[in-house]
Formats: structure tokens, sequence, C-alpha cells
């Protein structure tokens, strides 16, 4: 596989080409799963508790195997890395995937600001410190970036290397003003869409309540409607979470989410189910109350040692087709080419719910990351 990769520039790393990564999905499916008669891991529910918070986590693969902590975003689950630890668990890791606060069967406190990144990395380095402190391979999507590499950068000893999908590391913290400068201004006017497709993210801290409101009107609706797949004819256009604000809110002058069938393409069925029980029985106050903390996540960043580097290894994944977090064409992914020192990075044809969308191509960009790298 080394031979599928090219090199860039010392701040960008490596780039792995997408279409061998495609084109060898079918020999690596063939060969390691189907071939080897490979079965669906069993996955473990567990609970671990401390004095600060409870944290609801799924683990499968040796215990005395290398692990593999996965970190999901706003608004999922630990189940969304179902096909990524099958496949790893198959190939030895110790593969774990929390429920992060105010998602699933995790802790749920009631104040917005118990949702700062801080709070959150602590609740993983005690985790990680429950399943044995051993150096992990961090993996995550959406706000599961923030978290595994505001950790990886405040206690870098905890991990080995780091996989970054679908959002890029913003060292000086991931708030609104460190990421509205970077918004490619030929896509958005700044007098037309002064946050760019960031509006969403403006329109919690403006209207906190009626955001919350509209999407726990129906929870499962909300859920399906938000979970789709990404649209290449949207590639350069204007994404309508840029226009939350002037449509009053996500679902507009309705305020609920259109009747919308959950796509088995992403979820499986069952899957979906639990997500949707989580939902209801904590509402998405407490999921949205992440975008809430601005203030408190910058200082954190702030207080990383040398700025906020990393030095592991790290693994960056693009959706080409993700309106939102996107790096190709714009300047987002220019801090983290900054702050990491062997960065490797690679893109595909997929929206924001990469892991989803890309399951078996995600799990090989992974697989031959790790065997690059030595990991």
């Amino acid at each position: 596989m080394a031979a599928s990769l090219r090199p860039l520039d010392s701040t960008a790393g490596l780039t792995i080409d997408r279409r061998s990564i495609l084109l060898g999905i079918c020999v690596a499916a063939a060969q390691s799963d189907v071939a080897s008669g490979m079965t669906p891991a069993t996955l473990v529910s567990r609970t671990f508790s401390t004095p600060r918070q409870t944290t609801h986590y799924i683990e499968s693969g040796p215990a005395d195997g290398p692990l593999m902590i996965f970190l999901h975003g706003w608004p999922s689950i630990s189940l969304m890395w179902r096909a990524q630890m099958d496949a790893f668990v198959a190939d030895g890791w110790h593969c774990v995937a929390p429920d992060l606060r105010g998602f699933g069967r995790s802790s749920a406190p009631a104040a917005n600001d118990a949702y700062a990144i801080e709070e959150v990395v602590a609740d993983m380095a005690e985790l990680h410190d429950h399943l044995g402190g051993k150096p992990a391979i961090w993996v995550g999507h959406d706000w599961g970036v923030v978290v595994a590499a505001q950790l990886v950068a405040h206690e870098p000893k905890r991990s080995r290397g780091v996989v970054l999908t679908s959002l890029a590391y913003q060292p000086y913290g991931y708030a609104l003003s460190t990421i509205v400068p970077l918004v490619d201004r030929t896509i958005y006017p700044a007098d037309k869409y002064p946050d760019g497709q960031w509006d969403y993210y403006r329109y919690y801290t403006k209207r906190f309540e009626a955001a919350v409101t509209d999407l726990d009107a129906d929870v499962a609706a909300s859920l399906a409607s938000i979970f789709q797949p990404g649209d290449p004819a949207g590639v350069g256009k204007v994404s309508p979470n840029a226009e939350v604000t002037r449509k009053g809110g996500r679902f507009g002058a309705v305020h609920r989410a259109p009747p919308t069938k959950p796509n088995p393409a992403l979820w499986p069925p069952a899957d979906f189910d639990v997500l949707v029980q989580g939902f209801k029985a904590h509402g998405f106050r407490p999921s949205c109350a992440w975008y809430m903390n601005d203030d408190a996540n910058v200082a954190y960043a702030r207080e990383a040692p040398d700025g906020g580097r990393i030095s592991q290894p790290v693994l960056f994944v693009n959706g080409d087709c993700d309106q939102i977090c996107t790096i190709t064409g714009n300047r987002q992914g220019d801090p983290m080419r900054a702050a990491c020192a062997d960065l490797t990075v690679t893109s595909m044809p997929s929206g924001h719910w990469l892991p989803l969308e890309r399951k078996a191509e995600l799990t090989l960009a992974i697989r031959t990351w790790l065997k690059i790298r030595n990991l």
C-alpha cells in the first residue's frame, strides 16, 4: 500500500490516493473478512462511574490487544462505530466506544457549562485510566474530533496516534471565533452570510431554547432528517445550515422535522432505534449544550502545551461532499496542518456522516495508515 501514497509539503504530510483505497476495498473485504468467515463482533455494553460522571460504553476484542477508542459527535452515540469496531476487533484490537456526556446512556447534566470540552476530556481520561491507560489510537468524528484532539494535545502520553474524520483540528479551540474567519467567502459573501455555513451554530447561541424545542418536536424525524448522505450536487453551493437564522430555525416556520424515514444504509434499523431512544430519554438539550461553551473551550485550548501542537501521527479523513466541514478549496484545514507534526490527509466521496456513509473505505484508510506508520 505504500506505493499508493505521494508526499506533499512538510506541513501537509501525506495524501492517500482515494482511488487506490476504493479499488482495494473489494480485495481487502474478500481476503480479510469474507474469506476468513468473519462474523460481527460481540459488542458488550458496560458502564463506568466516578464521582464526576457516568459513562456508558461498548467494548469488544481482546482485553490485552492494542487499544482503539472511538468518539462520536452530534447527534450520535457509540453504536455509530459498529462497522469499524467489527473490522478492527478481527485485526486483534481492543475496541471501545463511549457515549459522550449528554448522549445515549451516559451522564446528562442539566447545566450548559457541564458540556465544555475540558469536562468531556476529563471523562475520557478517567475512562482511559479505567481501561488500563495504555497509549491508544483515538478515533473521532465531528465533536468527537474536538475531544480526541484536545485530549491528545493536553495529555500526549495517552495516545500513539489520532484519526480525525469530518472536522479539522482547531488548535486554538473549536468555536465560532476560530472557525468563522476560515469561511470560504466565494461561497458565503460576508454581507449575506456573516457566519457562513456555521449559521446554525450561531443560532444555538442566540435562540437555544427554540433550537432545542424544534428538534424535540419529533425526535425520530429530526434524527432521520439529519442523518442523510452527502450530495455531490451540493459541492460549492450554499449549505442549508447557512440559512437557519433567516428561516427562523432548522426546520423553518413549521418548527419540526418533516416526516422522514431513516436511511438503513447509514444506520442499521436496530441501532437507529437505540439512537432514538437515547434522545427521547434526555431530549436534544444536553447534546446541543455542547455549542454553548465557546469561551471556555478557547481558554482550555490555550492551556495546551506547545500551542496545542500534536507530535503523534494524525490521519485526517475529509468528506468531499461535506458542505460544512470539508477542507477542500478553503482554509479550514490550515490550522490543523500547522499544528500536526506528522499529518496524513485523505478524502472520500462522502457527506458529513463519513463513518456511516463509507464504512469499508474508512476502515481500509485507517488500516493502511496504521501499517505505514507502524502503529
